[in-house]
């Protein structure tokens, strides 16, 4: 969308083209569909997770969460790269598609690690009181994700009693 009133000051017509562009791009369903967390939902229940997340875009060395903070919510990368680290020790690497975060969906609990942007790195941030109101309004969602966590707690009981 572009704005012609010439008397207008540019740099405000600016933020608000680009605020109007990002709104009208809304992320994506196939970054959540590939995430185990989200397997058993809908391609309806996708949308509404995706519709309810903000891009948010953290430069080369950003603190994304720092770790003992309580967690807000869940965070997919959808560009660049990001380094989870514990006591100046790097944990994982992740890029496109990988998420962390999707315990503080649940709880309040502190996070575990602090994650730092690599590179320049675009997100997709689920906030923790968005995922409730969408939960709030289609149930369905809660059950999605109540049997995936079972799965998992699962998996990981198996593992550590093998």
């Amino acid at each position: 969308m572009k704005f012609s009133n010439s008397s207008a000051n540019p740099v405000v017509l600016q933020r608000i083209s680009a605020h109007l562009a990002q709104e009208e791009s809304k992320p994506s369903t196939e970054l959540f569909e590939a995430i185990p967390l989200f397997r058993s939902l809908s391609k309806e229940e996708l949308k509404e997770i995706a519709n309810s997340s903000k891009e948010t875009s953290f430069p080369s060395g950003a603190l994304i969460v720092r770790e003992g903070d309580v967690g807000l919510g869940f965070y997919l990368i959808v560009e660049g790269q990001a380094l989870v680290k514990h006591n100046d020790r790097i944990l994982a690497k992740l890029g496109r598609g990988n998420f962390f975060g999707e315990m503080s969906l649940f709880d309040d609990q502190p996070r575990s690690a602090d994650v730092i942007a690599a590179e320049p790195t675009k997100c997709l941030v689920l906030l923790r009181w968005n995922f409730w109101a969408l939960v709030n309004k289609n149930p369905q969602i809660a059950r999605g994700l109540l049997k995936e966590m079972g799965r998992r707690l699962r998996a990981t009981d198996e593992s550590l009693s093998s």
